[in-house]
């Protein structure tokens, strides 16, 4: 990687090379058809729906795109519109091009987004279908089984697999052993013969194993996602009626060494290798109430914050790896920060807080 390569993790759907979003009232369809010739670095392909880094920014700004813009939401399909193939997992020859610390971060990152999604299905009502609707592979696989339901077309070829042992003498490096045995309950003697086989599971074995939930024709498979998918929003705890909230882009600036946002600043000592990130309290009042808090929207401190703060530490985490010690502090009334976390635990049974503190 050159060293004047900078990864910038704010995008938005406008701007999306690989993903593609749709609503339809309370499903929405997060459709993965990934553009080989658009990585995020030169020097690879991304083919058969490889991902690599790219990919998965945009997967994180669709996630929270869904949750914060579209509450009506409760159930996300997760497909392919590439025919015969869901996803083959993280693209081998960017990680062979990559350095350490590159695929380091890559794979903390993709771990991160993963467990996103389970996070918002366990505390936001936010469930996820994956409809695998071709080959499923490696890290495709493990995004496959951050959903809470897998459904595989049942076209006698498309199966399911962690390969990675076999082929490449390394193990599913995001989740998939955990989510495979912890979370899916599988016979370890059949983990065993799953992860060490390169062809997969497909069909009513995959089913029988606990690899997925349900398998269905190609004539009828949308028809059984589409059930599926309104029979978890049925379970949901997303709020009717509520009014989202647009994820403007942040007020970022990036010198030499230093970054700058509306709340938070990180300033670089090359010489020390030290970071010094200070988060700011509110200037002015913050709200006390939901309306208020709506009425803000993206301006409301705990929220913009947040997601300034996340922007600056995933930006420090990949482009200045030679900084080895952050150092984390706060600036302004200290009060004022207290008083806006204690209104987001009175009203944290609000869809709003709820995606703001979860």
């Amino acid at each position: 990687m050159s060293p004047h390569f900078q990864v910038n993790y704010q995008t938005s759907p406008e701007e999306y090379k690989h993903i593609q979003l749709s609503f339809e009232g309370e499903i929405a369809t997060l459709s993965i058809n990934i553009n080989e010739d658009a990585g995020i670095r030169p020097g690879y392909k991304l083919k058969l729906n490889s991902y690599d880094l790219g990919v998965d920014i945009e997967l994180h700004d669709a996630l929270q795109r869904i949750r914060f813009e579209h509450p009506e939401v409760r159930t996300v399909v997760v497909t392919s519109l590439k025919d015969r193939v869901f996803c083959s997992g993280a693209n081998i020859f960017m990680l062979g091009v990559s350095s350490h610390g590159w695929k380091v971060n890559f794979c903390k990152f993709t771990n991160e987004t993963r467990n996103g999604i389970e996070d918002s299905s366990k505390h936001d009502g936010l469930k996820f279908v994956a409809a695998l609707n071709g080959a499923c592979a490696g890290g495709g696989y493990e995004l496959a089984l951050a959903c809470d339901d897998i459904v595989l077309v049942d076209d006698r070829s498309s199966a399911v697999s962690l390969p990675e042992v076999p082929l490449l003498g390394v193990l599913p490096g995001t989740g998939g052993l955990t989510r495979v045995t912890d979370k899916r309950h599988v016979r370890h003697d059949l983990a065993d013969i799953f992860c060490t086989s390169v062809e997969g599971v497909r069909g009513q074995k995959a089913v029988d194993w606990r690899l997925v939930d349900a398998i269905a024709k190609p004539a009828v498979f949308k028809d059984v996602v589409k059930a599926r998918a309104a029979q978890l929003a049925a379970g949901s705890i997303r709020p009717a009626g509520a009014k989202g909230v647009t994820l403007t882009p942040l007020n970022r600036t990036i010198a030499a060494d230093a970054l700058t946002y509306t709340n938070v600043t990180v300033e670089i000592d090359r010489a020390k290798r030290i970071a010094t990130f200070t988060v700011k309290a509110p200037a002015t009042a913050q709200p006390t109430d939901i309306a208020g808090i709506e009425a803000a929207g993206m301006n409301w401190w705990p929220l913009q914050m947040v997601r300034e703060l996340d922007d600056a530490v995933l930006h420090m985490r990949t482009n200045e790896l030679d900084i080895g010690t952050w150092v984390l502090k706060t600036s302004g009334d200290s009060a004022a920060v207290l008083a806006s976390d204690a209104t987001m635990l009175a009203n944290k049974d609000h869809w709003f807080v709820r995606e703001t503190i979860g």
